[in-house]
């Protein structure tokens, strides 16, 4: 099949309309279609159902839309719309045709899909193989190369219109990578140096390439920052390389810094190299002495001591200075004394041998603690007697001091003016000082003839016994005894020099009965007079009969004076209305009537206080 020119696709819609009837004289001349070649168009077509001959004496207006860009990545296929994918086979669309540009005002076909046929290609060049057509009339062009960027048009026939669809194709490629190279071994402080050399390789377009430092962008700057960027086009792909080098000045903080290099694509995310570091070499302007363990130094420990200095590449000797001795360490940085005592505690320096001026100094404190408690270990003391105990401490530093007696937490140091039995126990100190720690203790024995404090009696819960209850002080140890024979009921333990005994007796009779208590230091003994159970009941019953009789006489008189009073009061209410009546008829003054009315009222008031008493 002939190929089917763009000129004189004209001709055949002009035929079209001299078929239906359409007079040629009614529009303008064909644009575009030499004269002669009608013929040519008949014989591309060898399957239309016409034929075309003649000149095109008059013609018709084909749009052209406007001009639509693609973008496809370099090597992938690329789908390019007709119209923007609105074409629809369905319609009247007789043919559609796409077709290229080759530049100088030429054009290539590529392919054409008439209605009810299949796609026919029609493209012998670069483009044979790479080309087809997929739905909705788009060309899908395979392998997408850089020479493929041009403008593709897509010429649709539908009826009696003919409509070309321009679309301009772009394409891209992200580089192969990004590669520092050309690295510098080491950087001086402050001189501009060549750190290194990023290359983006075979790009479209060109990569335009950025320098990070710890993730943050380099610009020149003129003064401490340089950047140099060169492309190289390849003659046969046309793919582009990029290299930039950086020149940099660096500071001190450059020391760990990070640099890397990266480039931007609009089809693809950012393109990052791998980081480098650089080794940056200054001299040395400060020295720190360090110590090991500086904060809790002990005696018998061991300490090290470290002289860092800030210069690169660090020095590699030093002086110890160790209270008055010099000590020179070479390929290394540090000195350890093994242990070490309060004699160690001191100003300690170290320095550089190449500058000794340069130094630094360290205040060093072996931490020590030592206690004395007087008096210590067992002390027996008589009741009365002062006891000041004495806590000696020497310490490197401020100590914490904390006293228990019996495991229970006193509140402040323990001094006795006047020694009790309640005061024996046993006494602990401890001192702290950071890790440290001590501790002494004293056991407290106070001795003394013992004491009955207390001696008391109480009746049984069933009444048919007596208790007796005798409470001592003593130390050691008082023993309990009773002048009459009882049943032991209870007897406390034996603690702060207190002891409590109780027994149970029935006495038949009133007796005095006697509690002595009595250690190897003396004898104490109280009496107390216990009545017999029998007259104690008896008496008990008496005394509730008393108690009875006195309750209803004293119910009987205040009943009695009640009843008095209103006896009383009845009588003054007769007499004062009689009385009243009297004078109403005679006309008599009532001053005297007054006077007996308020003699009664105070009598009245009188027998009303005794009633309530």
């Amino acid at each position: 099949m002939h190929l089917l020119s763009a000129s004189c696709v004209c001709a055949l819609v002009i035929s079209v309309l001299l078929r239906q009837g359409k007079l040629l004289s009614h529009y303008p001349g064909c644009r575009g279609v030499p004269a002669g070649r009608f013929g040519a168009l008949s014989r591309s077509i060898d399957k239309a159902p016409f034929a075309l001959d003649g000149t095109c004496g008059g013609g018709v207006v084909a749009s052209v839309s406007g001009l639509v860009t693609v973008i496809g990545l370099y090597g992938e296929t690329l789908e390019i719309p007709c119209n923007y994918g609105a074409v629809n086979a369905e319609e009247d669309v007789m043919i559609t045709k796409w077709k290229y540009d080759k530049g100088e005002g030429l054009s290539g076909d590529l392919l054409v899909k008439r209605k009810d046929h299949n796609v026919s290609i029609m493209t012998t060049d670069e483009y044979k193989g790479r080309v087809s057509m997929a739905a909705k009339s788009s060309l899908l062009l395979s392998a997408a190369k850089l020479s493929d960027q041009r403008t593709f048009t897509c010429m649709v026939v539908a009826g009696v219109d003919i409509t070309e669809y321009p679309v301009n194709v772009v394409i891209q490629k992200t580089p192969e990578g990004l590669v520092i190279s050309d690295k510098a071994e080491e950087l001086e402080i402050g001189k501009l140096t060549k750190l290194a050399k990023c290359v983006a390789k075979d790009s479209n377009p060109a990569a335009e390439i950025t320098w990070l430092k710890n993730n943050t962008t380099l610009k020149a700057d003129g003064k401490g920052i340089s950047i140099q960027a060169s492309v190289l086009v390849n003659d046969v792909t046309g793919l582009s390389t990029t290299s930039s080098v950086l020149e940099y000045s660096a500071q001190k903080e450059d020391t760990d810094a990070v640099f890397t290099c990266s480039t931007k694509n609009t089809l693809a995310a950012a393109i990052v190299s791998s980081p480098v570091t650089f080794s940056i070499t200054y001299s040395t302007e400060n020295l720190i002495l360090q110590v090991t363990g500086q904060d809790s130094l002990v005696e018998g420990d061991s300490m090290t001591l470290k002289c860092v200095a800030d210069g690169n590449p660090a020095p590699t000797a030093f002086n110890f200075h160790l209270k008055g001795e010099m000590v020179k360490v070479e390929n290394a940085d540090s000195y350890t004394i093994t242990d070490v005592s309060r004699n160690t505690t001191g100003e300690y320096k170290c320095s550089l041998v190449d500058d000794p001026t340069m130094e630094a100094s360290k205040a060093i404190t072996v931490n020590y603690l030592d206690i004395n408690l007087i008096p210590s270990g067992n002390i027996v003391k008589s009741a009365g007697e002062a006891l000041h105990p004495n806590l000696k401490i020497d310490s490197s530093g401020d100590t914490k001091v904390s006293w228990t007696k019996d495991n229970v937490k006193l509140d402040k140091e323990p001094k006795f003016a006047k020694l009790t039995f309640a005061d024996s126990g046993h006494y602990e100190c401890e001192v702290t000082l950071g890790l440290l720690n001590q501790k002494a203790s004293l056991e407290l024995t106070v001795e003394g003839v013992p004491v009955i404090t207390e001696l008391t009696k109480k009746r049984g819960e069933d009444g048919t016994h007596e208790e007796l209850i005798c409470k001592a002080e003593g130390s050691p140890k008082p023993a309990v005894s009773w002048s009459i024979n009882g049943t032991l009921i209870d007897e406390s333990p034996f603690v702060n020099g207190k002891i409590t005994q109780k027994i149970r007796v029935v006495p038949t009779e009133n007796l005095t009965v006697s509690c002595t208590v009595s250690n190897e230091l003396g004898v104490a003994t109280k009496t107390i007079n216990v009545s017999s159970i029998i007259e104690e009941v008896r008496m008990d019953k008496k005394a509730q009969t008393d108690e009875n009789d006195q309750t209803k006489l004293v119910v009987g008189v205040v009943v009695a004076l009640i009843v008095a009073t209103l006896v009383l009061g009845l009588a003054y209410l007769v007499y004062v209305k009689k009385f009243k009546q009297g004078s109403w008829k005679t006309g008599e003054k009532e001053n005297g009537s007054s006077e007996e009315e308020k003699k009664l009222e105070e009598k009245m008031e009188e027998n009303s206080q005794k009633a309530e008493v």
